[in-house]
């Protein structure tokens, strides 16, 4: 039996130069080059057809890279037959949907809601018992701020089962585009995520104080709108207005940037991201390193990101 890094090798000799043929070529290599029991586990997220009951698969995207999608998530994906998906999923993991799959956005953007959750939960369970292969799909990990508890309870409810591919989540893939850890050694000791986006009608605050912990680091998700009103409650908190913040627009997508600031700074002008879904990472971690040299790593700069495994070079 060839080894895992000859069939890879394989995979991208016949795959060119584009990029994304090496998932498209993984597509069409996963049925015979998964080991069985991965096979077997995958399949019964997927039903024959013939063979199915009304189901949904929960795929989550990742962060925007296809090439940071799960062998699942891209299994999942090739062969679907609907596939409701939301508006950070980019045209990349979009692209490897088999011909003729139908693809519905029921996205939702902060204040730009075209679907209410009702709505959404509705018309995924009326593709699931048209008895096509119906998948939904969320940027990141569906189950981090993805209103996938809201999904999943509906469809359970009305008898519909469902099976859950995890996704990598942005804090994760954003820290490991700048080249940072979240949890660096004797500065950090826990990572906490945090929604800046409250449900609607939803006026409390998060508990600033606790969240204020100098020795932990802070991923608040969606937030680039709110980042005076976190910088704010931070402060107030107790946390240092010296605190380190990166904000990564668009992360680990070819336009992403990185905006460099202080929570002090933050909290008083807010980040200068565009507008590009934003995450705010907050703590002594995110402290930009010094090569001997003196410059700042290039991770850690302020600049147009690159994708994750093309290195740090200097722009």
């Amino acid at each position: 039996m060839p080894s895992a890094a000859m069939w890879l090798d394989g995979l991208v000799s016949r795959s060119g130069d584009k990029r994304f043929n090496f998932i498209v070529a993984l597509r069409a290599a996963l049925g015979s080059a998964l080991r069985p029991r991965t096979t077997r586990r995958v399949a019964r997220a997927i039903p024959e057809a013939g063979k199915r009951t009304p189901h949904v698969t929960l795929v989550g995207a990742g962060p925007g890279d296809p090439d940071l999608l799960t062998v699942a998530a891209a299994r999942a994906i090739s062969q679907a037959e609907v596939i409701l998906y939301d508006h950070l999923v980019g045209p990349g993991i979009l692209a490897l949907a088999p011909p003729g799959a139908e693809l519905i956005c029921v996205g939702k953007r902060s204040g730009q809601h075209s679907h209410s959750q009702e709505a959404i939960n509705a018309l995924i369970a009326a593709q699931a018992r048209s008895g096509r292969r119906t998948v939904r799909l969320k940027g990141g990990d569906p189950m981090i701020f993805g209103r996938a508890g809201e999904e999943i309870e509906h469809l359970e409810r009305v008898g519909i089962s469902v099976s859950v591919i995890p996704g990598i989540t942005a804090a994760l893939g954003c820290a490991s585009s700048a080249g940072l850890s979240l949890t660096k050694r004797g500065v950090s000791r826990a990572v906490t995520f945090v929604t800046a986006h409250a449900r609607e009608g939803d006026a409390t605050e998060p508990d600033w104080a606790r969240l204020a912990d100098p020795k932990g680091t802070l991923a608040i998700y969606m937030g680039r709108e709110a980042a005076r009103r976190v910088g704010r409650g931070l402060t107030a908190g107790g946390l240092s207005p010296d605190t380190p913040v990166l904000a990564v627009e668009n992360g680990c997508r070819p336009d992403e940037r990185h905006h460099r600031t202080t929570l002090g700074a933050m909290a008083e002008r807010g980040v200068a991201a565009g507008d590009g879904p934003t995450l705010l990472l907050i703590g002594w971690a995110l402290e930009a390193r010094v090569l001997e040299d003196g410059a700042a790593h290039a991770g850690d700069a302020l600049r147009a990101g690159g994708h994750v495994g093309q290195g740090f070079g200097h722009d």
